[in-house]
Parts: C-alpha cells; sequence; structure tokens
C-alpha cells in the first residue's frame, strides 16, 4: 500500500500529533452563522500555514461537523508546481499526518476515473510535492476520524468544470455520504515576495485586495463556475483557479443553488506586521 508522507509538516502546521490537536481546537469558531446550506456538499478553503489560515479553513469543517460526519471527503488540490499535465486522482493508499493514516477511497476514485472516461489519470507522484491537500487533511482526521479522503490535483485549466462535473456524477452513483472540498489562496499581494503590488501599500492596497478578491468570490456564491479559471488569470485571485471552478462546478451538480461566505480575511489582518505590504487573501466558503 502506498502511503503518502508529509511535506509540510513541521512548517505549515506542527510535527507532532499533540500540538497538531491543540491548534486545530485553537482554530475552531465558538459559533456558526445560522444560514448554513442543509445539507453541505461541498466547500472552499485556503491552505496556508495554519496560523495565518486555518481559523478561515476551520470555519468550512466546523459547519459541516455541525451537520454530520460525511464517509469521504474528496480534496480538490490547487497545483503549485507542473506536476500533472492532467487532473490527477490520488487512487489509493493513505496519506500520513502527525494524526496518524488517512485512507483513500479507492473505490470512488476508481468510480471517478472511470466517469472521466480518460480526463482524469491516477497519478499518485503528482501529489508529492504539492501543500494544499496536504493541510487540510489533520482537520479531517481530527474532527471526523471516520472518514476516508480522495485527493485530486486539478489543474487550473478550463477541463476543470468538466472534472467537476464528472465527480458530481460518480458521486451520486456511488450512494455515500460524500462532501468536496476545493482548496485556493487568494490574492497574492506585495512587491517583495510577489512582484504584484498595482496599489502600493498600505489601507489602500489592503483596499484593492478586497474588491480584487471579491471578484472572484462572487463567481463562487453565485456558482459561475465556468467564469473562474479565466477570472483567475485575469486577475490573480486565486491560485487554485482550477480547484474553485471544479468545487463550484461539483456542488451545482450535486443540488447546490449557491454559496455562503463564512469569512474573508487576509494574512495581514490575521497577523499585523506594521504597514500593509506583503499578504495574501483567505476565504471560507460553504454549498
Amino acid at each position: 500500500m502506498r502511503v503518502r508522507s508529509p511535506v509540510v509538516a513541521g512548517r505549515f502546521y506542527p510535527s507532532r500529533r499533540a500540538d497538531c490537536v491543540r491548534e486545530i481546537e485553537s482554530c475552531l469558531p465558538q459559533r456558526l452563522p445560522s444560514d448554513l446550506p442543509s445539507p453541505i456538499v461541498a466547500g472552499i478553503v485556503p491552505h496556508a500555514g495554519w496560523s495565518f489560515s486555518g481559523p478561515t479553513a476551520a470555519q468550512v469543517y466546523a459547519a459541516i461537523h455541525s451537520q454530520r460526519n460525511p464517509a469521504t471527503f474528496v480534496l480538490l488540490s490547487a497545483m503549485h508546481g507542473w506536476n500533472a499535465l492532467r487532473p490527477a486522482v490520488y487512487g489509493s493508499g493513505a496519506w500520513s499526518t502527525p494524526l496518524g493514516e488517512a485512507p483513500v477511497d479507492a473505490e470512488l476514485a476508481r468510480a471517478v476515473l472511470d466517469a472521466g472516461g480518460g480526463l482524469l489519470v491516477d497519478s499518485p507522484a503528482a501529489h508529492d510535492g504539492e501543500h494544499s491537500a496536504e493541510v487540510q487533511v489533520p482537520f479531517i482526521q481530527h474532527l471526523f476520524p471516520q472518514a476516508h479522503i480522495l485527493p485530486i490535483l486539478v489543474p487550473p485549466d478550463e477541463g476543470a468544470v468538466e472534472v467537476g462535473a464528472v465527480l458530481a456524477q460518480a458521486v451520486a452513483a456511488a450512494q455515500k455520504d460524500v462532501v468536496v472540498i476545493g482548496t485556493t489562496d487568494l490574492t497574492h499581494y506585495g512587491a517583495m515576495y510577489y512582484g504584484f503590488a498595482p496599489a502600493g501599500k498600505g489601507a489602500a492596497a489592503l483596499e484593492w485586495t478586497r474588491t480584487n478578491d471579491a471578484r472572484i468570490i462572487r463567481l463562487m456564491l453565485q456558482m459561475k463556475a465556468e467564469d473562474i479559471v479565466a477570472e483567475s488569470r485575469a486577475h490573480r485571485n486565486a491560485c487554485g483557479g482550477g480547484a474553485v471552478a471544479a468545487t463550484v462546478a461539483a456542488a451545482r451538480a450535486l443540488g447546490a443553488q449557491k454559496g455562503v461566505l463564512l469569512e474573508y480575511t487576509t494574512s495581514h489582518h490575521v497577523m499585523p506586521r506594521g504597514e500593509a505590504t506583503d499578504f495574501v487573501g483567505y476565504a471560507a466558503v460553504v454549498f
């Protein structure tokens, strides 16, 4: 059995079990909004280090946990490298974290691959260096200890919407309780780290970023999956445009009619360090 070892434990999140549990518990919200979709079929979460984006991501998992315990979480991953030319499924085995091993839902993986008819490939190696799904797994292990996972890396291209449709088809046929989680961070702003500072620094930069991020969040909430990849390319407001488009498409096909924004923030608001210069946007959305 292939077991994927963690690549960002000790950097993006703690490397010790007790520390992981402690930090997850500290991230969980004290209360949730009353207007949650029911049932929640999908969500969008960020994937930065937990000290920055953990509390935002935790809102999605807490909202799901308030309703039920799904059997499987499909993790639609951003693609920060060039590990795959096609959407890549981690088709069997398990993912290891400081909380143990999360088993992969091999049955659902096969159903997705079959439904895709060659659209997706079974390529565990494509996931080796990618962190965006990995940082989600301990949240799932802690809150949903019996759940399986199905990681799928989704390139940011026009095929992402079809990935979502194929996934929804397989999920519906599987007749099991599945939630789809897509992961992206939003605008990466700043001249020093990202080479992208169209509004300078300080309050003007934060307002520009909020407006830029609102564009793609609006598409999520209105479930306009077909517009998301183009928007992320044109305005650099999502590093996981493919994952988001696939998630929205899947949620729509599974019966969701709109998205609900649980939180929007930036790394500067979470951890301000003087004047706002280099920072990243984060959103939590459920469908």
